[in-house]
């Protein structure tokens, strides 16, 4: 973690112990970051992907599945809620794939539906599984990472922009249902966020390779974000932790573009 997220887990040491959480898409990335930050915060964390990442915090146990389909859905929530003893706390951060490299109507029915399994119906399934529990103890909350891509498609990537179109709309819907019975949907929309493969270009295009397509194209991306860089995994990791808290408490139904001003409207 940089310096400003160290300093905010020490101003809010411990503030998430005894909450039990599920994070999916949890071993890279923004989700591993998330899952860092709410274990530093003293939450008991079940991180889940399809592959296993190289080391986990102490406190953090991992469950491999699929969330892609209904029976990973269903074995990964029965596998966590043995492990936590119940879920208060879901961030359905798992999601890519569903693109189209020449051009929108290239991409497949298979495509198109492979991008709503992983970006839509993951969530709607799990949700549809650890919600009554919540509703049970009156308390409970949900993320959803969506995607600044829904509010500014490209062709390329509009199967998966527009799954996670779709989960905004559904994740509202659903915090309007529940929250009078005391269980939070909150979105998260990232813009571009540094993983391997951007790092890698940044440090391509540090090296001014100009013959790079890659390295230019990224160019092209961080020269239409106002504060002229990629986030990084912990940037969103560490609003994750806040509306999860209950310094969040009255904050339900709302979207938070994380994407340094890539967004332009109001």
């Amino acid at each position: 973690m940089d310096r400003v997220v160290s300093s905010a887990v020490r101003e809010n040491a411990l503030e998430l112990v005894g909450r039990r959480i599920l994070v999916t898409g949890g071993s890279r990335g923004i989700g591993r970051a998330v899952v860092a930050r709410l274990a530093a915060s003293g939450a008991s964390v079940v991180a889940s992907a399809r592959e296993a990442p190289r080391d986990l915090p102490a406190q953090v146990s991992f469950v491999p599945a699929d969330v892609a389909t209904a029976d990973g859905c269903a074995r990964l929530v029965s596998a966590a809620s043995d492990l936590l003893g119940g879920i208060d706390v879901l961030v359905n951060n798992a999601g890519g794939g569903g693109v189209a490299p020449a051009g929108l109507l290239s991409a497949t029915d298979e495509s198109w539906e492979h991008a709503l399994q992983l970006n839509l119906l993951s969530a709607v399934r799990l949700d549809r599984a650890v919600v009554p529990g919540m509703v049970s103890r009156g308390d409970g909350s949900i993320i959803h990472i969506t995607s600044v891509g829904a509010y500014l498609p490209v062709g390329p990537d509009a199967p998966y922009a527009a799954a996670k179109a779709a989960l905004s709309t559904y994740s509202k819907a659903l915090a309007n249902e529940f929250a009078p019975r005391g269980v939070r949907v909150n979105r998260i929309s990232p813009g571009l966020v540094e993983n391997d493969t951007i790092a890698a270009l940044m440090a391509r295009r540090s090296d001014a390779e100009a013959d790079d397509p890659q390295a230019r194209m990224l160019d092209d991306w961080v020269s239409g974000i106002p504060l002229g860089r990629p986030g990084k995994p912990a940037d969103v990791a560490e609003l994750v932790a806040f509306l999860v808290s209950g310094r969040a408490a009255w904050i339900s139904g709302s979207d938070f573009r994380v994407d340094g001003g890539s967004y332009r409207g109001v």
